[in-house]
């Protein structure tokens, strides 16, 4: 068996054509969807970027007892049961420069091999002591002009100034290795390559050539940064921003298009699987918000794109299923294409049989859980989406469980881990007990993206069906009642941390659904 598996940082659900995109030409997307089985029911889990691999890896929630952090010892990495089980080698090519920081450092030594494409956004790359300030300052717009030694801005200007011609944009770089790879491997058998591209992620940087199709009126200084939060830009740098993602998802085509090139030149689609996805979407503009992290999981941020190319599924090609999925299920399908059987800790399940026929909205699930450590707790059937706040966001009532104390970019500070206890196992630790940290603000991510920094923090209750852009909550407290069932079921089966029960004021439903677990079956 072989399988690539080509993964896109922020890549927007709806901007794609195959997806009822109007803004962007992806003619390269649409090319993939032809070939694969689209669908259009796909979830994140848990947020943001490692969270978000982690589950990739793992196939399990894991946003209720951690933030952004590495693989656990007691995790199963899906890559390193591919070379144990099967002995098929796995490669890595990205340029995402989050996995050579402290909070991502245990993900790509799981590869058999791994190519790290540096120079992308605010990867800490080229030693510079005195850049030129005076000339970024003229050139950058000033809400993205920052000087601090490792302000992730500084950086990527420092970053930009080294990217002079086409072939040294990160993106492109990457998939020219990915390609190598490809070439050097063709005839070979048993294998995983892992493609992945930090774009269209921001900066919303693309080639000029790309760029100037989806020009704007705007003449100020370059603007394609956004600041996480409300919008507070003119329409006319609204709309530069807006154009500037544009492009960069424009660009992400053209690469995509480089990856179907060589499947139609070699014919591998008759015997090598392709998967396309993302971790999250982002907020551009709608809800007059910029980002994610830090306002609620929109369906913008929540509902990503998937396709997946599989030789024995051919026939499906061009099929879309309306099957309730999420970011879980990818370990337990890459594992079913090589022939090995999941572990017990796996949430998720193998999409190979719903490649075959679409059983339906709820063929595998009732409802998704997702979220992000620090912030709400949301839940979605597919017809509604609940998103779920404390009632005191700042209540000293959250958790971190780990054994691997890092933090995106540093490691947990000597004061937080002053107050850490040991805390006994959970149902996946296999028997390990873990630290508990207590989240306050001694914490570097408490003000990052952790509870700090949260803003609108409303429980809000959507209808897709009648408001598919959720832009006004319904209040319906029979509905809300079962999605706060349906959280609770999941969350049970994630075995949560007892005290989130108490923080989301759940303790009662907690209680009715032990009562009706525990009832006796009259039916």
């Amino acid at each position: 068996m072989r399988a690539v598996y080509l993964m896109f940082d922020t890549l927007n659900r709806r901007h794609l054509e195959c997806y009822g995109g109007t803004t962007v030409k992806t003619p390269n997307f649409n090319r993939l969807a032809e070939r694969s089985v689209s669908f259009d029911n796909h979830y994140v889990g848990s947020l943001p970027c490692m969270p978000a691999r982690r589950e990739m890896h793992s196939g399990r929630y894991n946003f209720l007892h951690r933030s952004w952090g590495p693989l656990e010892p007691f995790d199963n990495s899906f890559v390193r049961m591919l070379g144990e089980q099967t002995d098929t080698y796995t490669h890595l090519v990205t340029d995402h420069a989050h996995y050579w920081e402290d909070g991502g450092l245990t993900y790509h030594p799981r590869y058999d091999s791994y190519e790290l494409v540096r120079g992308q956004a605010a990867d800490q790359w080229k030693g510079v002591v005195e850049p030129p300030a005076k000339r970024w300052e003229e050139k950058y717009h000033p809400s993205q002009f920052n000087m601090e030694r490792r302000h992730k801005n500084r950086l990527d200007m420092l970053n930009r100034d080294q990217a002079t011609s086409y072939d040294q944009f990160p993106a492109v770089k990457t998939m020219t290795a990915g390609l190598e790879f490809l070439e050097t491997n063709k005839g070979a058998d048993n294998w995983f390559l892992h493609i992945e591209t930090f774009d269209p992620h921001e900066p919303f940087i693309a080639p000029d050539h790309v760029k100037e199709l989806y020009a704007t009126e705007y003449e100020g200084r370059i603007l394609d940064f956004p600041n996480y939060g409300p919008v507070r830009e003119t329409p006319e740098e609204v709309r530069e921003i807006n154009a500037n993602y544009e492009a960069t998802l424009a660009h992400c085509d053209i690469q995509l298009g480089r990856i179907l090139d060589f499947f139609d030149e070699h014919d591998l689609w008759k015997d090598t699987a392709l998967i396309v996805s993302t971790d999250h979407g982002f907020l551009l503009g709608e809800h007059e918000l910029w980002g994610k992290l830090i306002m609620p999981f929109y369906n913008e941020i929540a509902h990503i794109p998937l396709m997946i190319h599989h030789p024995d599924h051919a026939s499906q090609a061009g099929e879309r299923r309306s099957t309730l999925t999420q970011t879980i299920d990818l370990m337990p399908t890459i594992l079913d294409m090589f022939g090995i059987e999941k572990p017990k800790e796996v949430q998720g399940h193998s999409l190979l049989p719903v490649l075959a026929e679409d059983p339906g909205l709820h063929g595998l699930r009732e409802a998704g859980l997702f979220g992000q450590h620090g912030s709400s707790i949301n839940v979605t059937d597919g017809r509604y989406v609940y998103l779920r706040y404390p009632p005191d966001m700042k209540a000293p009532t959250l958790y971190q469980y780990t054994i691997m104390p890092t933090h995106i970019k540093s490691m947990f500070s000597v004061e937080e881990l002053q107050d850490a206890t040991l805390a006994p196992p959970f149902n996946f630790t296999k028997g390990v007990p873990v630290l508990k940290v207590p989240s306050t603000e001694k914490s570097p991510v408490y003000h990052r993206h952790g509870i700090g920094v949260q803003i609108l923090c409303k429980t809000q209750l959507f209808d897709l069906e009648k408001d598919p852009y959720q832009l006004k909550a319904i209040d319906d407290p029979e509905i809300e009642g079962r999605m706060r069932r349906l959280m609770v079921d999941l969350m049970l089966d994630t075995d949560a941390p007892q005290e989130l029960y108490d923080r989301f004021d759940l303790r009662e439903t907690l209680e009715k659904v032990r009562s009706a677990q525990a009832a006796p079956d009259l039916a």
